[in-house]
């Protein structure tokens, strides 16, 4: 992310956020976002099925931006849903999360 970019979330950039380790260690990227309904928490996952509570670390969301400026395409994405990307190259896909 430029200095000069306006910071797009709503949330400002030193807000914590939840991040699998590997994201931030840059062994892995990232593949899955979550805006949580309960407390409006953004997540950031890979593509692991399986996720260990050790792996996540919290982080700013502006770490996250650095490390992914793609994640800033997801500024608006509203309380409740969450995005993912099929491969890395493509367009993140969202929809609302279902309650359970």
């Amino acid at each position: 992310m430029r200095n000069h970019q306006t910071w797009p979330f709503s949330d400002p950039p030193n807000v914590v956020a939840i991040a699998n380790r590997k994201i931030v260690e840059g062994a892995d990227w990232i593949a899955y976002v979550s805006h949580d309904l309960d407390d409006g928490a953004w997540q950031f996952h890979t593509a692991d099925a399986e996720v260990a509570e050790g792996d996540a670390v919290l982080v700013s969301l502006r770490n996250i931006a650095q490390i992914d400026s793609s994640v800033l395409q997801l500024a608006d994405l509203p309380v409740g849903w969450h995005a993912w990307l099929e491969k890395k190259d493509m367009p993140w896909r969202r929809a609302e999360m279902r309650r359970s």
